[in-house]
């Protein structure tokens, strides 16, 4: 595995399939950040009106990112699978700095998560980053074939994405079970 653009979210995330909350990922750059996308259904929203929580952004972010980033990074170290890794670690989502919501996400809305590394030791990991509704039909891994770290960074996205929220020191760990 050189990056995570391809492989389907289940086979990298630790969590279990009923709550997973990544769909693709269209940019990974190993070492600094990613972006992932979700698309929240009918269950995700049932009890809400429609509208996919603020906490479930939350969790989808660090799903989107340290969920996946983390797992990549420790599987190289370790020379070892997803599958095997899962066999060994659970995932503990330990902190959350600040979140700042700037608009919503409803059933349908496509959002994705732009998550940039500030921090890897130990297998913990913080990230900061945005969360971004996505233009109707947009064609997300053809958009993002030519992203790069730089872009990341400075969130440099076209005007027809729209601001959710911003994320600060979203931190997780895998934690040994044995």
């Amino acid at each position: 595995m050189n990056n995570l653009v391809g492989i389907p979210p289940n086979q990298m995330l630790l969590h279990g399939p009923s709550k997973l909350l990544v769909h693709n990922y269209h940019w990974h750059s190993p070492k600094v950040g990613i972006v992932a996308s979700y698309t929240p259904n009918a269950k995700d929203v049932e009890d809400h009106f429609g509208v996919f929580r603020g906490v479930d952004q939350i969790e989808a972010f660090a799903q989107g990112t340290i969920g996946s980033l983390n797992p990549f990074l420790e599987c190289i170290k370790q020379n070892c699978t997803p599958a095997q890794l899962k066999e060994n670690y659970i995932p503990a989502f330990i902190s959350i700095g600040q979140v700042f919501f700037s608009n919503y996400v409803e059933e349908g809305d496509t959002f994705v998560s732009l998550g940039i590394i500030k921090f890897h030791k130990f297998r913990q990991m913080v990230a900061d980053g945005r969360i971004y509704k996505t233009p109707k039909g947009l064609d997300l891994d053809k958009y993002f074939n030519t992203f790069n770290e730089n872009r990341l960074k400075d969130y440099d996205l076209s005007a027809d994405f729209t601001l959710v929220a911003e994320l600060f020191d979203i931190t997780g760990r895998a934690i040994k079970t044995n």
